[in-house]
């Protein structure tokens, strides 16, 4: 696992999940994973900040980690349903 060291990343690196979406097209269940299994970092949300879909955000990503394991990410292929 290569991650940065948490004194690399600036205040501003630091994004919504929505956000993480947005730049990178990962999903957001994929970047929760990531976060669940330690391959990036979550951080606390700022508690008096709105992510601009009217709700309240706590948890946010550093956009460096998430980029760099967008890079190597590729959809998995869902199982096509049996037919009865």
């Amino acid at each position: 696992m290569t991650t940065s060291d948490s004194t690399e990343l600036f205040p501003e690196d630091l994004v919504f999940e929505h956000e993480a979406v947005a730049a990178t097209g990962v999903p957001g269940t994929v970047i929760r994973q990531w976060a669940r299994r330690g391959k990036i970092r979550r951080f606390k949300g700022r508690p008096s900040e709105y992510s601009g879909q009217g709700h309240e955000y706590k948890t946010m990503y550093a956009l460096p980690e998430v980029e760099a394991r967008a890079a190597t990410y590729r959809p998995m292929p869902q199982r096509a349903p049996r037919a009865a």
